[in-house]
């Protein structure tokens, strides 16, 4: 279905714009991609927009044509509208030209399958959109099956979030848990559970991987609590040269991701 939008107090400009909130997205169950680059992306991994948003004053472009024809394909709804419609949806002054609206994915630990990769990434209490978004960009980057998220992080389906993952967000698998959910998840099969600590703790150079190996990072200024490293099998350190004593926690996990895949997959180094 095709249609457009021309007035502000249209109910559907209303809907989207509430999509930018975190209260409203999960009511809904939906969240907003922006640009033509993560929509292909997503077109690409199998993921298609339930509603494509475009400007009625746009460039033509063979991949936004595809895209047109896929979400048209699959029976979605395509809506053109102004610029200054767009700006009032996204927030932004010079907003792309064109958005998509998908339901958000299946977050379970029951919809992660361990085995299918040697790497994935686990974050705790991680605050930051950003730093959440470049820790799924990472673990699409070192072929990690995705990143679980611990207790209160971040929303992975943030507008922020998702800008900042580059795409990695439909490609890699995001699971939220608490914990006490985690830990017995995690101890019902095989898996190394590896911190990055300064407690204890061996040179990430010269620790012993395991597949599937899960590695974790903490919260930007609390770090990790104590009991979740004691839980580990294996915890790492990595060198401060300078001034720092410290990683940013995103830094830290594609530092630790590439060591461990080396180390997992020799000839990929």
């Amino acid at each position: 279905m095709r249609r457009t939008i021309t007035g502000f107090s249209n109910p559907t400009v209303k809907y989207l714009r509430n999509l930018r909130d975190k209260k409203h997205r999960k009511r809904e169950g939906k969240f907003v991609a922006e640009g033509l680059r993560l929509l292909t992306d997503a077109r690409e991994s199998g993921r298609l927009p339930e509603v494509l948003v475009m400007a009625d004053k746009r460039d033509p472009h063979p991949l936004l044509t595809a895209l047109e024809n896929a979400v048209e394909d699959a029976g979605g709804e395509i809506i053109e509208t102004g610029a200054d419609i767009l700006t009032k949806i996204t927030g932004k002054d010079n907003p792309q030209a064109v958005l998509g609206v998908f339901g958000e994915f299946d977050t379970s630990l029951a919809g992660v399958d361990r085995s299918t990769t040697k790497i994935w990434l686990v974050a705790q209490a991680l605050r930051d959109p950003g730093n959440l978004g470049t820790m799924l960009r990472t673990g699409d980057a070192v072929g990690a099956g995705g990143l679980i998220l611990l207790d209160d992080c971040a929303d992975p389906f943030s507008a922020e979030a998702v800008r900042a993952s580059m795409g990695a967000v439909f490609t890699q698998k995001v699971a939220q848990a608490t914990w006490d959910e985690f830990v017995p998840w995690l101890r019902g099969g095989d898996g190394q559970l590896v911190a990055a600590s300064l407690r204890d703790a061996y040179p990430y150079r010269e620790a012993a991987y395991a597949a599937p190996c899960f590695l974790m990072v903490g919260n930007e200024s609390r770090g990790l609590p104590e009991a979740y490293e004691d839980e580990c099998d294996l915890r790492v350190t990595m060198p401060m040269r300078g001034r720092a004593d410290s990683l940013n926690a995103a830094v830290a996990a594609a530092v630790l991701a590439y060591e461990a895949l080396a180390s997992l997959e020799p000839s990929s180094s």
